[in-house]
């Protein structure tokens, strides 16, 4: 294993944007490269760590609460996180890179209607059937971020493509 700086990349989108899918390419290739890589997703979290919490805008920052603390260990440990959450509030986020500190924001941006079709799940259309309460993008508001170090727009660019100006972005901030 390589020498490294800990860093907690977060990336924060509506649900189906393709969080999961790029930070799980990203991970590969730091694994490839020797890197201490550690993925906390939130489908994950919420079947163990979280799996006492709701959606209410209260269990949701709770739900963030408790990854950042996991995130901030594993940072201060020399390990790459690579965190995936809808995370929908600014001010939940911004105390967590307040907490983390060695902490990039990468928005995952996506047209609803775009994140709609690639659902396979169907929870978009339980949310506009009102089966699901307080579903970020239907029922509940998604708050951009206002000054993310990267913006990926996944309706114009391909897994693999966001991947690299990932890793790119990171090299360029000094964690790799």
């Amino acid at each position: 294993m390589r020498d490294q700086k800990g860093f907690t990349a977060w990336f924060t989108g509506l649900p189906c944007s393709g969080k999961t899918s790029i930070a799980d390419g990203v991970a590969e290739i730091l694994k490839e490269r020797g890197y201490r890589v550690e993925r906390l997703d939130g489908d994950i979290v919420r079947k163990s760590l979280t799996s006492d919490l709701g959606f209410s805008k209260e269990d949701r920052d709770e739900n963030i609460k408790r990854v950042t603390f996991v995130a901030k260990l594993l940072t201060k440990n020399n390990v790459a996180v690579l965190a995936t959450f809808v995370s929908p509030y600014r001010e939940r986020r911004a105390k967590t890179r307040e907490e983390i500190g060695n902490f990039v924001e990468i928005y995952i941006r996506c047209p609803v209607e775009v994140c709609m079709k690639r659902d396979i799940k169907g929870m978009y259309r339980k949310a506009m059937a009102g089966e699901i309460k307080n579903f970020t993008g239907i029922s509940d508001p998604y708050e951009e971020p206002e000054n993310p170090e990267l913006i990926l727009d996944t309706d114009k660019e391909t897994v693999e493509e966001c991947a690299q100006k990932v890793l790119h972005k990171l090299q360029e901030l000094g964690y790799l």
